[in-house]
């Protein structure tokens, strides 16, 4: 069953409670996803790691539940 947009933000905010976290549904099936998420927590890190705190707070659902998400991170 594929991830609610709802569910992908949720799970962002969580870990990054600061975050503003916009997300689109790029096909309307529920499985591709792209989010912009803008947080302080990005700031100074490299892209790489401000992905990595993403793609953790999304708990392993990465590639599984959720099979696409192009992402966008911004520091605040």
């Amino acid at each position: 069953m594929p991830m609610k947009a709802d569910d992908i933000a949720a799970m962002i905010k969580e870990a990054l409670p600061d975050a503003e976290v916009e997300i689109r549904d790029l096909a309307g099936d529920g499985d591709h996803y792209a989010a912009t998420v803008t947080s302080a927590a990005f700031k100074g890190l490299p892209k790489v790691k401000q992905h990595q705190l993403v793609y953790t707070a999304l708990k392993g659902n990465m590639g599984g539940v959720l099979h696409a998400l192009a992402l966008t991170t911004v520091a605040k």
